[in-house]
């Protein structure tokens, strides 16, 4: 139903706790947070398939956990964040919705209405940003939001600036301060995230209806694939890059990724390997 909420609050603890492989202790803490933020990215990858074939985005919980959790397929921003809200929320701490306006990969004044979703978590009276779902530039670490100065992540330093209303994270790589998003740190409505969610997966000027993303982020390296191009950045050195085939796509898919690759993705893997010329090692 148009406006209908959405439940942000509940999820079958075991199973996500299984899916993400955290064997910790289920308490409120910041240690829990943290080691979840490193698990989550790790285990659900960043992908767009869906909306990439125009088959919408159901941010409905039964869709996000037969598709995320019992399908071991991943998502974009909204499918992830909000099964690490619900997941958090299971487990007692303080959380509630954000929303921002990417600006990775944009050009400097261009506007775009906001489109991604984060999480703000209350832990030990201090405020955290928690997000669990910006493929290109995935954090594996909650930073604190009120700090301006930078914070030291698992990947690249990661920073928060105040920008009028807004927040501003910036992410150091090759020695550059890169904008990543502008966030409203005002909580959300479920209804507003459908909204926003309805938006970037169908709108048909939506970079996701017309590109492909799959990122799958480790505690020591970032694997991106755009289109037919894969990007394996790791902290300890740059950034190497080469073209795929649509054998090496769906290969890669799997074993890089760990994603049971559809039947639906074949025909789209073939155009986009088709619209490169492949750089394989030695050819």
């Amino acid at each position: 139903m148009f406006g209908a909420e959405i439940d942000l609050d509940c999820v079958d603890l075991d199973a996500y706790c299984a899916r993400v492989g955290y064997r910790g202790p289920r308490d409120p803490t910041l240690s829990t947070l943290r080691e979840l933020h490193r698990l989550h990215p790790a285990a659900i990858p960043f992908e767009t398939f869906d909306a990439r074939l125009g088959l919408g985005v159901d941010l409905a919980a039964p869709a996000i956990d037969a598709k995320l959790i019992r399908g071991g397929r991943g998502g974009y921003c909204f499918e992830q964040n909000i099964l690490f809200l619900r997941a958090l929320r299971s487990l007692g701490f303080d959380a509630e919705p954000l929303i921002a306006r990417s600006l990775w990969g944009r050009a400097p004044g261009e506007t775009h209405p906001r489109t991604h979703m984060a999480v703000r978590v209350g832990v030990e009276g201090r405020p955290w940003l928690a997000d669990v779902g910006f493929g290109g530039c995935m954090m594996t670490t909650p930073i604190r939001l009120d700090l301006s100065e930078p914070q030291e992540t698992r990947h690249e330093p990661a920073r928060l600036s105040p920008l009028g209303d807004e927040l501003r994270l910036e992410r150091l790589i090759g020695g550059q301060w890169l904008p990543v998003y502008d966030l409203a740190p005002t909580r959300q409505r479920a209804a507003d995230l459908m909204g926003a969610n309805w938006l970037i997966s169908t709108h048909p000027d939506s970079p996701f209806r017309h590109r492909l993303v799959v990122s799958r982020t480790c505690d020591e390296v970032r694997h991106v694939l755009v289109d037919a191009r894969l990007t394996t950045r790791r902290s300890d050195r740059g950034a190497e890059r080469r073209e795929l085939g649509a054998a090496e796509m769906e290969a890669c898919l799997s074993n890089l990724f760990g994603l049971p690759v559809m039947e639906t993705w074949r025909p789209l893997l073939r155009r986009l390997a088709s619209a490169t010329t492949p750089n394989r090692p030695g050819g």
